[in-house]
């Protein structure tokens, strides 16, 4: 049977799978810091990442209230601020909501478009609603709906957030199919019963030996051809 007659939801990750999200924070760390060189922003990249990663951590393991997106990557901003010397307020404001400005790959917003003539499409992320709503607006994405793990006040790869897509489309999660460049995220999505498809990109986690997608594709044209089979 064609994976399209499968699927009654197509659902995205965003960070990583449809923006560009290091190159994206980089960017930001660099337009707020400017005297620092192309070591220093990776430094402070490495930063930011660390500390969400981290906290994501603390509350997963119960040892922190869960925090929405939005909150977090303003403690990474700050930390990032102190580190590099950025005193004035407003830059530092601006670099706490540098993810709601991460530029899209190439083929994602063309990608997105197609599917959506076929199917539901939504977006599933750890971004909180405002970001992801921000998120579309700048890179002209385009989804039938936004659903955040802030809902259930949880992040990825929690199972109560890919729980929010079977329920979105009022289906079992054998009839969603997640689209993801994280491996990680794509094996947790399994485990709750999602189907899965991998596209590759540059700041992906590409599977192993032992992983069993139900697709992989190169790129979300292929994908869209797949899909649409008959």
């Amino acid at each position: 049977m064609s994976p399209g007659r499968e699927t009654e939801l197509v659902v995205f990750d965003v960070l990583g799978t449809l923006v560009d999200e290091p190159g994206g924070l980089r960017a930001e760390i660099r337009a707020a810091a400017p005297a620092a060189d192309d070591t220093a922003a990776g430094e402070l990249l490495a930063l930011w990442q660390d500390h969400v990663a981290a906290e994501q951590g603390r509350m997963a393991r119960g040892e922190r209230p869960y925090a929405d997106s939005d909150t977090v990557d303003r403690e990474a901003a700050e930390l990032v601020a102190e580190r590099a010397g950025v005193t004035d307020l407003e830059t530092r404001d601006r670099l706490a909501t540098a993810t709601r400005r991460l530029p899209p790959w190439p083929d994602s917003a063309a990608g997105l478009d197609a599917v959506a003539r076929h199917f539901p499409v939504a977006g599933l992320s750890n971004a909180s609603g405002p970001t992801l709503l921000r998120l579309a607006a700048h890179g002209g994405l385009r989804w039938h709906q936004a659903l955040s793990g802030a809902a259930v006040r949880a992040y990825k790869p929690a199972p109560e957030v890919y729980r929010l897509a079977a329920e979105a489309a009022g289906c079992p999660p054998e009839r969603v199919l997640m689209v993801a460049a994280h491996a990680w995220d794509l094996r947790a999505a399994r485990e709750y019963g999602l189907r899965t498809a991998y596209v590759p990109r540059p700041v992906g986690d590409p599977p192993g030996e032992a992983d069993d997608f139900d697709l992989r594709v190169e790129s979300l044209d292929e994908l869209v051809a797949v899909l649409t089979r008959k």
